[in-house]
């Protein structure tokens, strides 16, 4: 008879390290060995022919690259009793504050640090179905990271109407073709 023994991460990497692969993908053992210590740390930053930017690069700018939306999808109960949960697509608005690029080694996975946006004092719809944020409520602080994979890119307007707060904008990406420029070569920052 096998004793199981407590999982740990030594133990995990030793097995996956083993002789045999026992049908473990290659992907799955580098991320088991974890990413390098060195995070290199960019203002700028193509994702799929996207280009993102941190607020602090935007503020030097005339192009706003920074908003992100996430799109969520979450199972709502009345109560711990009820057989028909709901499932509600929901969304968080945010701006890039850093951009990291976490390496292991065979592939890189981009992270973006966000600040997310309180959807119940921070979020309204209007009259005429515009999104409008107030950019100063803060929330979500223990969660910030998001893979760069899962947001899609917005814009946030200052809103004539309702000072304090900005309307969100989707608009169409400019598909950067793979052309790095100076402007994205020049700005990594390696963090340890």
């Amino acid at each position: 008879m096998r004793v199981s023994k407590p999982v740990s991460g030594c133990t995990v990497q030793s097995e996956l390290n083993g002789e045999e692969n026992n049908g473990v993908s290659e992907n799955l053992r580098w991320l088991a060995a974890g990413p390098s210590m060195a995070v290199p740390s960019y203002r700028s930053y193509l994702i799929n022919g996207v280009k993102f930017n941190t607020k602090a690069q935007d503020d030097v700018q005339t192009v706003q690259n920074s908003g992100v939306y996430l799109p969520t999808h979450t199972m709502q109960v009345a109560s711990a009793k009820d057989k028909n949960p709901i499932v509600y697509n929901m969304g968080f608005y945010g701006a890039i504050q850093e951009i990291w690029d976490r390496d292991y080694q065979k592939f890189r996975i981009p992270v973006l640090r966000c600040d997310w946006i309180d959807n119940t004092s921070g979020l309204v719809v209007d009259e005429l179905g515009f999104t409008l944020v107030d950019l100063s409520k803060i929330r979500y602080r223990n969660d910030q990271f998001v893979m760069a994979s899962q947001v899609k890119q917005v814009s946030f307007i200052d809103d004539p109407m309702h000072c304090g707060w900005s309307v969100v904008l989707t608009i169409p990406n400019r598909e950067y073709n793979d052309v790095i420029g100076d402007d994205v070569l020049g700005d990594i920052r390696i963090e340890c």
